[in-house]
């Protein structure tokens, strides 16, 4: 298995990202582990790697990447002028199967550019979405999306996201029958907005789903659901405003309490956009080296499982109407 690892994306790119590589081939566990393609600036890579003892190991492989594309810089034409960037290298790496998934920390919109148009949407999914976790107060986790891809939605891309999500629960977080469940203002059915009205019974319909109704927003970090749709406006309200619960906690020294902790993105690496041909795994811009190790293992997970057949496949489903 082949990773392709984006090593000049993240604030603290390429130091933390060699650490997160030190992090992964030092498990114990890992008795196969990946080849990792390090993409990057050779003048500051190859320096870390040889600090860190990895230059020469047999699962490191260097891909030189002159060009850096920047968060300040708009996706598309940052992609289309810098093609020797470590992004453009990457998606073109995944694209020609040289690599069997790509991860990056860095410019998210490039990111996403890269997969709608390097390696495109699977057939029939109308608009990829991107996820995020959500520790539930019982211990287990749970899935929330969109969370900013799509912030202005249809009642059919909202279906299309609850199987998206569905999906990646059941092969990728390994929950059996997954509940599924649309962010409302209300429990009742005539609840919401028009799109969440609309989208009801379209969930409610599809055969694909174990949709068990709406959910409140106090009810997100609950144990009612195990996927939560919504459009990616206020996914990624929510989103921010979780993210925001570990800085508070930080600040009045309680983040070492249990549950908390399960708030800080390092624990979760990366997410991945789904609905895209092949696994692209996108982290935080502030990563540190277990968030880029987790990111790997993310990267790993997705590949073994071959989740991207699974959408395939259940798409084709929908398209023939089984």
């Amino acid at each position: 298995m082949n990773i392709g690892i984006d090593m000049m994306g993240g604030d603290y790119a390429p130091l933390e990202a060699v650490r997160g590589l030190r992090l992964y081939l030092d498990e114990p566990n890992v008795n196969d582990p990946a080849t990792l393609f390090c993409i990057g600036q050779q003048e500051h890579v190859v320096p870390l790697l040889e600090q860190h003892g990895l230059h020469a190991h047999p699962q490191i492989k260097v891909i030189p990447a002159p060009e850096v594309i920047g968060y300040n810089e708009h996706p598309t034409k940052a992609l289309k002028e810098k093609q020797q960037s470590s992004i453009a290298i990457g998606f073109y790496l995944l694209a020609t199967g040289k690599v069997d998934a790509f991860l990056s920390a860095g410019n998210t919109g490039a990111m996403l550019v890269g997969a709608m148009y390097s390696i495109k949407a699977i057939e029939g999914v109308q608009r990829p979405t991107i996820a995020t976790f959500l520790p539930k107060l019982n211990g287990g986790t749970g899935l929330l999306l969109d969370v900013g891809l799509n912030a202005d939605c249809k009642p059919e891309h909202l279906n299309q996201f609850a199987l998206l999500g569905s999906l990646y629960a059941s092969n990728i977080l390994g929950i059996p029958d997954p509940r599924v469940a649309l962010l409302n203002v209300g429990e009742e059915e005539s609840k919401g907005n028009l799109l969440a009205q609309a989208t009801y019974p379209l969930l409610k319909e599809n055969k694909q789903l174990h949709f068990t109704g709406n959910v409140e927003g106090r009810d997100v970090f609950q144990d009612k659901a195990d996927v939560i749709v919504c459009d990616g406006f206020t996914g990624n309200i929510v989103l921010k405003m979780a993210e925001s619960f570990y800085d508070i906690a930080a600040e009045r020294k309680l983040a070492q309490d249990e549950y908390l902790q399960r708030f800080h993105y390092e624990n979760y690496g990366g997410t991945p956009v789904l609905g895209v041909s092949k696994p692209v795994i996108i982290g935080h811009g502030i990563s540190n080296a277990k968030a880029f190790k987790n990111m790997i293992h993310l990267g790993e997970k997705m590949v073994s499982s071959a989740f991207c057949d699974a959408i395939r496949s259940s798409f084709t489903q929908s398209s023939t109407g089984q």
